[in-house]
């Protein structure tokens, strides 16, 4: 059983992480709350198909998000006045994890820049530990270098495993016909590293950890990737610029990336190798 000492700790973790969720959504102009009516159900199923262009299909339906709000998960919106900008849908884990799944995220491109997704996570995080669950988790792909950077820099999330093509074929249009590499990420929610960034104080890569570094995989001057060296203590990984643009313009080089960082990030981590943050110039830092 908690001590009076421990449940005040606990109340005051909530209590500040509602306040950082209330001055995310309001500095981003959204209002954000949770959904229980058909009709916003339907709304979400709308917002992700217009984001990610699915071929077969919504990648949610409205009758599953209905059925996953009344079992007590997570399914919340953020508003522009009457219009949804943004939405997140996340699940429990096994008893045993004490975690939220957070199975998906979108926000409309109409309100980039804005900072909506960030409202959205914290939204989640102060929901999650009012349900006494002290962990996130939720997987990205490894090279969208700016979710790379706003799960580990922005949010102070930790990537623990790499899990190959962990999703199939997709076939939307943000994936394209590429393989769904993804990282899994662990949202500790109340690690001091976790609500400094819900501050607002994002996770700068150390300088003083990355000198003497080597890049165990990099860009070359036409953007194709290089392997280097594992033989440091630190050691970086570069992605592509933009690898949606890539998939695009240039869809084999863009193969070429996946099987280079799923060869080297993938491996490193499988080493007990450990990321420690991401470079915003298109790296991440990990530590042996």
């Amino acid at each position: 059983m908690a001590t009076p000492q421990q449940w005040a700790v606990a109340i005051s973790v909530v209590v500040d992480a509602t306040a950082a969720a209330t001055r995310a959504a309001a500095h981003a102009g959204v209002e954000i709350r949770e959904f229980d009516a058909m009709s916003e159900f339907a709304a979400i199923t709308k917002l992700y198909s217009e984001i990610w262009r699915p071929t077969a299909g919504p990648l949610v339906g409205a009758e599953l998000l209905r059925a996953l709000s009344k079992a007590g998960n997570y399914v919340a919106g953020a508003y522009e006045g009457a219009k949804l900008v943004g939405a997140c849908v996340g699940f429990f884990a096994a008893p045993a994890d004490n975690a939220l799944h957070s199975h998906i995220a979108g926000v409309s491109a109409t309100v980039a820049g804005r900072h909506v997704g960030f409202a959205l996570k914290l939204h989640q995080r102060a929901w999650a530990l009012r349900q006494k669950v002290p962990v996130v988790k939720w997987t990205f792909d490894p090279l969208v270098a700016r979710n790379a950077y706003f799960n580990i820099g922005k949010l102070g999330g930790r990537p623990v495993e790499y899990l190959p093509n962990f999703y199939g074929d997709m076939n939307d249009g943000i994936n394209g016909d590429d393989d769904t590499d993804r990282l899994l990420l662990h949202w500790d929610l109340t690690s001091p590293q976790v609500a400094r960034a819900c501050a607002g104080l994002p996770q700068p890569v150390d300088t003083d950890v990355t000198r003497g570094a080597v890049f165990a995989l990099e860009r070359d001057s036409g953007g194709d990737p290089v392997g280097g060296t594992h033989g440091a203590r630190t050691v970086l990984v570069a992605v592509p610029a933009d690898i949606e643009k890539l998939r695009v313009s240039d869809p084999g080089r863009a193969k070429e990336w996946r099987t280079a960082v799923r060869e080297v990030l993938g491996g490193l981590l499988a080493d007990d190798a450990r990321v420690t943050g991401f470079d915003r110039r298109g790296w991440y830092v990990l530590q042996r």
